[in-house]
């Protein structure tokens, strides 16, 4: 295995390092309060400031940044090129520049307009999605219509040149605070479920929308439920054909599991818990000289290892235009998973000082830990449950029958 870059390659990391050095110093790099709560848990550096714009603006110049959207809609539209942009990553990370903005606008919704959307809707919100400056909410989940999605009973009736939308969303994360919605409501209810789907974007300020949020067990209310009463939607604002709202929302789907269970995140949170092993004191000596402590967190470490190696991997495949198949299904499925099991390493370690709450004086690494653990549970259901993740790689990439409980459930 050589994971080493061609010279080719190192020659453009090194002219990514001179456009840092010119357009982001190390005052511009401070210039930002550190990122609290969930943010800060996470390890983000999510910028959408002045300074953090123009230079944004001219990354996306340079074509270091967006490099799959075309410039004609605010990208820097660059052949594809995978190791490129791992390096471009790389880069951005060291010097903590502000890159790609990630979250539910710039990288879900963004690919979808790019390969449904219509011209006017691209001109409309792509640009301003990159930059931070509409920020989006996704309408799937309903109560009784998560895992079973295409079961939703939102509806949207045709009156004139607009849809008149009711029904009721849940688990909306970022509802409160967002512009938009990308939301699938049913417009063809006769039709089997899966065809009578349409694909709407909703503008959150539309009279007849409330948005109340969802306390979690960690305190925080970052998913909301969303009614819809009476909301008026211009028919522009349907992406794709009518009733083919579930074409179009499976690239949203995939965009969103590719976002979830990254390595990146998995290897920050186990350096955290070997932080944390080395300081804490369990049995009059630090935790990390306990020898069940030490095993376990060597399995983590292989672990964390086999998810960045599988990267590597898939990073190949990308170089080769290879199509990923049961390889790609993996990453979000076994990515959560190892997040659980790091988090509940720091659990076992803490023991009862891990349920101070974060805030608290003496919680340790402020608490952090629990939040991460909580947090691990809710992205194991994310963007497709565990189990239905194991279904789908048993049945559409390994070919195995279908699960047995589903079958009996369909007939």
């Amino acid at each position: 295995m050589d994971l080493s870059y061609s010279a080719a390659y190192e020659e453009f990391r090194t002219q990514v390092r001179q456009f840092l050095r010119e357009h982001w110093t190390e005052e511009d790099a401070n210039s930002a309060p550190p990122p609290e709560g969930t943010a800060m848990m996470l390890g983000a550096v999510i910028r959408t400031d002045t300074r953090a714009t123009a230079f944004r603006l001219k990354a996306i110049e340079r074509g270091y940044l967006y490099r799959h959207v075309p410039k004609a809609h605010g990208g820097g539209e660059q052949p594809f090129d995978p190791l490129k942009s791992t390096i471009i990553s790389e880069e951005f990370r060291k010097a903590r520049a502000p890159g790609e903005l990630v979250g539910q606008g710039p990288s879900m919704l963004v690919p979808t307009l790019i390969e449904h959307g219509t011209e006017a809707q691209k001109q409309h919100f792509v640009r301003d999605t990159l930059l931070g400056k509409i920020t989006w909410c996704q309408g799937y989940s309903e109560p009784g219509s998560g895992s079973d999605l295409a079961s939703l009973r939102t509806r949207a009736v045709l009156d004139g040149d607009f849809w008149v939308v009711n029904g009721h969303k849940v688990w909306t994360s970022n509802a409160d605070t967002s512009d938009w919605m990308f939301c699938l409501v049913r417009t063809e209810p006769e039709a089997p479920k899966h065809d009578g789907i349409s694909y709407l974007l909703i503008d959150m300020k539309s009279p007849g929308i409330t948005v109340r949020p969802l306390r979690q067990m960690t305190g925080d209310a970052d998913f909301n439920e969303v009614f819809l009463d009476n909301v008026r939607v211009a028919v522009k604002n349907l992406v794709g054909a009518r009733g083919q709202g579930w074409i179009v929302s499976r690239s949203t789907l995939k965009h969103e599991r590719a976002l979830i269970g990254s390595s990146l995140l998995s290897r920050r949170t186990l350096d955290g818990v070997i932080m944390l092993a080395q300081a804490l004191n369990l049995r009059g000596q630090p935790a990390i000289k306990d020898p069940l402590i030490r095993n376990r967190i060597v399995e983590l470490e292989t672990k964390v290892l086999a998810n960045e190696y599988h990267g590597y991997r898939l990073l190949t495949m990308q170089a080769r235009k290879e199509e990923p198949g049961l390889a790609g299904l993996v990453s979000k499925l076994y990515g959560t998973m190892l997040g659980y099991d790091v988090a509940r390493v720091a659990m076992d370690m803490l023991g009862d000082r891990g349920l101070l709450a974060p805030g608290e004086d003496s919680a340790p690494a402020m608490g952090m830990f629990l939040t991460a653990y909580m947090w691990s549970l809710g992205v194991l259901i994310a963007g497709g449950t565990a189990n239905i993740q194991r279904n789908v790689i048993a049945e559409r990439g390994l070919g195995l029958p279908r699960d047995a409980a589903a079958s009996r459930k369909a007939s």
